[in-house]
């Protein structure tokens, strides 16, 4: 409950925030660094997703409002005027000649309030349910921000491995132009032949498209991003965003083994909470399905004005208090009642059915992730040195080939090596942050708070 209480806090609080600062976007980070934390606030504040389950939970309100007033009292006004042709209300009296003569216009307003007492279980039975319809719908909102959080991380860890993808590219032609460099040189002073300044070249050529590919991935990170965001991007803004990130992709510290993040799984995630109260509805279905079988009272109490009985005229009124009791009830509907009976049981059994299927996809989905992970961790962890003994299998090639006991080929292989090297960490680093995203939100952990 604890979960529900501060998420209901949380929405009210970006509510609140979302109206004072509507003129507040992410334009404002194309002019400087957007941080995570700036991200995740903004995607708080704007993303489509959190908006929509917002409007869905301010509609669950008005839902909560309609089954409480099944316990409430009301105030019913009614009134009527009545006008007939004379020859409608003229009657003889039967074995005279004596003509009768009634008003052929008549009027009467009521004022009630009324207050229903006894509904064979209905009253209580909507008051829990417009509790339970509240706190399902703040657990529905709750797995949509989480969803939306972990989308925008995702996204935003997308830009910076991208990023770096560049970077990577370009240390990568960097490297094959010195090698064209040097190479041209040992051709001008006759020491290799023109092979080896069309091999130089070559690289180069080979490497350019993964450049260009790493710089339109860029671009494209970056739209998603902002997406994700709820931005509208001014006019202007061409495919390349001018978006600037703060954050570089790093490896933070997760310690969790895979029984204790299933037990937390069961224990916090929104979406069984919300099926078990979606269960309980259900349940509340059943009561309110029975009470057809009793019957209701219903006490009221008002003030009536109406015409006289006698008086064709309409200036003239009678008026007066009136107060009673109602009492209905119907011992046989042509099993009209033991219809819902048997529909609602049958919608329990499916809630129940539901739960056990939302925890074994909640399992599934824990164990998933947490393979991932592990798989991620160990990939860099594999990667740590892989850099460094790649820049020195480089050296030491570049040092042979001028010393005459290496080959171009081995200078070549060696800086192909290297940018393996570099685009496995960048790309190890980035599948352990989203793994690791992924693994928190699997167990239900807050994502804004990481």
């Amino acid at each position: 409950m604890k979960h529900i209480f501060a998420l209901a806090v949380l929405s009210a609080t970006v509510c609140a925030h979302a109206q004072t600062n509507d003129l507040v976007s992410t334009t404002n980070f194309l002019t400087r660094p957007l941080s995570r934390r700036d991200a995740v606030e903004t995607a708080l504040r704007q993303n489509s997703a959190i908006l929509r389950g917002r409007a869905d939970l301010r509609a669950s309100h008005g839902v909560e409002m309609q089954l409480r007033s099944a316990a409430m009292p009301r105030i019913v006004t009614t009134g009527y005027y009545n006008a007939q042709e004379p020859s409608l209300v003229n009657e003889t009296f039967p074995g005279t000649s004596n003509v009768f003569t009634f008003p052929n216009q008549k009027w009467q307003a009521d004022a009630q309030l009324q207050q229903p007492l006894y509904a064979g279980g209905r009253i209580t039975s909507s008051l829990r349910s417009a509790r339970l319809q509240r706190e399902q719908a703040v657990l529905n909102f709750q797995a949509t921000v989480a969803d939306a959080l972990l989308s925008t991380r995702i996204a935003y860890d997308d830009v910076l491995v991208a990023q770096q993808q560049i970077l990577v590219q370009e240390a990568s032609i960097n490297l094959l132009s010195n090698e064209l460099t040097d190479v041209q040189h040992r051709f001008e002073a006759g020491t290799v032949p023109r092979f080896n300044v069309l091999r130089a070249e070559v690289e180069i050529a080979n490497a350019r498209p993964r450049l260009i590919n790493a710089r339109n991935q860029y671009r494209i990170a970056k739209n998603n991003l902002v997406n994700l965001l709820g931005d509208n991007l001014p006019a202007g803004v061409l495919e390349d965003i001018p978006l600037q990130l703060t954050e570089k992709l790093q490896a933070q510290q997760l310690d969790l083994q895979l029984p204790g993040a299933v037990a937390r799984a069961f224990e916090q995630r929104s979406e069984i909470a919300a099926l078990r109260k979606a269960e309980q509805l259900r349940r509340e279905d059943i009561v309110n399905s029975k009470a057809g079988y009793k019957p209701s009272i219903q006490a009221f109490g008002g003030y009536q004005f109406r015409s006289p009985t006698f008086e064709n005229d309409l200036s003239k009124e009678l008026h007066g208090w009136e107060a009673g009791v109602n009492l209905s009830w119907t011992p046989w509907d042509g099993g009209s009642t033991r219809g819902k009976v048997v529909e609602a049981q049958a919608r329990y059994d499916r809630a129940r059915v539901d739960i056990e299927d939302e925890q074994r996809r909640i399992e599934l989905e824990v164990r998933t992730a947490y393979s991932q992970f592990v798989e991620a961790k160990e990939v860099l962890e594999s990667q740590k040195k892989v850099h460094e003994q790649a820049e020195e299998a480089l050296r030491l090639a570049e040092a042979r080939m001028h010393a005459g006991t290496g080959t171009q080929l081995d200078v070549l292989n060696a800086q192909t090596s290297l940018t393996d090297a570099r685009t496995t960490q960048v790309q190890a680093l980035h599948d352990y942050s989203v793994a690791r995203s992924r693994l928190l939100r699997s167990i239900g952990d807050d994502l804004q708070k990481d």
